[in-house]
């Protein structure tokens, strides 16, 4: 089992901020699970228009920082990843179930369900206090920078 900080996370990843959407990375084992947590602030630049009376995560947010935390399973679960990156590809059965607000800690669990050569599909849900808030079906490669 495997958690990695922040830098570790730049390391992997090329996101920044704003879109630097994964804090910390729990758990994770390579070929079967990650689990990452995204700490969801009132200072994120999406509030501002989403909605300013009203703030909400928008969804499409919730599946990239689904996809980031996924991204580490398939970048982990493979060997020789020296100068890749893992690139979201698609999505399949996307759900949202519950609004995500400022002050939530947004817990992304993955589960890897396919795995071949440079390719991965994962199932990833995401959830606030133990609620569900989002799911889906995610695909994956892994390819160079």
């Amino acid at each position: 089992m495997e958690k990695l900080d922040i830098n570790q996370i730049k390391e992997i990843i090329p996101h920044r901020y704003p879109f630097l959407l994964v804090d910390r990375i729990e758990e994770l084992i390579p070929e079967k699970t990650v689990t990452g947590i995204k700490n969801v602030t009132i200072n994120e630049e999406f509030f501002q228009g989403h909605f300013p009376d009203h703030p909400i995560m928008p969804g499409v947010l919730i599946l990239e920082a689904m996809a980031q935390v996924g991204g580490f399973l398939l970048y982990k679960s493979v060997e020789n990843t020296e100068g890749k990156v893992p690139y979201f590809t698609g999505v399949d059965k996307a759900r949202f179930r519950r609004p995500v607000l400022p002050g939530d800690v947004l817990e992304i669990k993955a589960e890897l369900i396919k795995l071949r050569g440079h390719m991965a599909k994962i199932t990833a849900k995401s959830f606030v206090e133990g609620q569900l808030a989002a799911e889906g079906r995610l695909s994956f490669v892994l390819q160079d920078k």
